[in-house]
């Protein structure tokens, strides 16, 4: 996709156009609201992820719970989904998928037996090394033209 800016020089707005493969389309008010830019960013952020991270059958949210799990061993199912902001039965999925690759463990937790304690293993630790390094590298891409101050904000 591509933005083109045509000036409205009776209220001083900028009009953005978005022209891709199929169409040209106003933006209307759009470009102006941050939800609108911050959802636009993130789908940037998550194609890019995509596309460093395919090879490795890894998604975005399961990239996140095994950061959570690393950070806290035996971390109860409720506490990632909820620190993710996912609801039980999505985080079930994902947890379901990195234990059928031997990725994380589930155990029964000692403080709670209605609960699960979760791990990774040494397969799921060694593959998160490499995929803490590859979003770091992602992170110098989509920061290197922000100021110091500006990438802690």
């Amino acid at each position: 996709m591509r933005y083109r800016s045509l000036a409205k020089t009776q209220n001083r707005r900028r009009s953005v156009r978005i022209d891709n493969r199929h169409s040209s389309i106003e933006m209307g008010l759009l470009p102006q609201l941050i939800g609108f830019n911050l959802r636009f960013a993130q789908v940037s952020v998550f194609q890019q992820f995509t596309a460093k991270f395919g090879t490795y059958g890894i998604s975005a949210p399961q990239f996140g719970t095994l950061l959570l799990i690393e950070s806290n061993p035996g971390v109860s199912q409720s506490s990632v989904a909820e620190a993710l902001r996912f609801d039980r039965s999505t985080l079930v999925q994902i947890i379901d998928r990195l234990e059928n690759r031997n990725l994380v463990i589930r155990e029964v937790s000692l403080h709670d037996r209605r609960s699960h304690a979760l791990k990774l293993t040494d397969q799921g630790t060694k593959l998160l090394a490499v995929l803490k390094a590859l979003a770091l590298e992602q992170e110098d891409e989509i920061t290197r033209d922000l100021e110091d101050g500006e990438r802690e904000t």
